[in-house]
């Protein structure tokens, strides 16, 4: 059962990234009444999917996954999009500090109890890797009784071996339909595997049906540094 938040701040680096992971938890906090922030840094314009059958070129692909990523907030309800206006694949090569504040800045704005990102070097994309770094180095300069908590997403090969099993479930069941709402909104990136997750589904898959329901992460804990 989701614990009832003040402000839940969720920061991740391209369009579609809240989909597959957080959409229900997302959606049952605002269903909670727990105010959303979702800060997206970038438009995700170096995807390289372009539909299929194709949709978007190189030209209109920006415009395209702005326009999902707001078919995704409002699948969600969620109201507090900010588009931070990054480029795609670049985020590992911003200025630390620029990034430590940019963070800073959305926490002095929305002072949230809990925020969602990626973990730091556990998440395979370095854009993900560096917008958790982001993240935790600016928490970290916090005063420790002022810091929020922070869930993470973590999916590397080696996730397991060094942190264990996430530590927070979430049966998000009850939004389920809002979930495959927001990832089809990301159309241009998902289309192929919504097909094959939508025929699972009618054909009654328990292993799809795990993986719509539950949504998992690690609480950040201090005493670890994978930065």
């Amino acid at each position: 059962m989701l614990k009832k938040e003040r402000h839940v701040l969720v920061i991740f680096p391209h369009p579609d990234d809240e989909a597959f992971g957080v959409s229900g938890t997302i959606s049952s906090y605002i269903e909670m009444g727990v105010p959303v922030t979702y800060a997206c840094l970038t438009l995700g314009e170096m995807g390289r999917n372009l539909g299929n059958p194709p949709f978007a070129n190189r030209e209109t692909l920006p415009q395209i996954r702005k326009q999902e990523l707001q078919n995704a907030a409002a699948s969600m309800g969620l109201t507090d999009l900010r588009m931070m206006g990054l480029r795609d694949k670049t985020i590992e090569f911003e200025d630390d500090e620029k990034m430590i504040q940019l963070v800073t800045d959305l926490i002095e704005d929305t002072n949230p109890s809990l925020i969602i990102t990626f973990y730091p070097g556990l998440s395979v994309h370095p854009d993900h890797d560096a917008t958790g770094r982001a993240v935790i180095r600016a928490v970290r300069r916090m005063n420790e009784n002022e810091r929020p908590t922070i869930y993470t997403i973590a999916f590397a090969n080696n996730t397991k071996e060094l942190i264990g099993e996430p530590d927070v479930h979430h049966n998000v069941e009850a939004v389920a339909e809002k979930k495959l709402a927001t990832l089809n909104s990301h159309a241009s990136q998902t289309v192929w595997m919504m097909r094959d997750m939508e025929k699972r589904l009618a054909e009654k898959d328990p292993e799809a049906f795990k993986w719509l329901h539950n949504e998992r992460f690690y609480t950040y804990r201090w005493d670890r540094d994978f930065e």
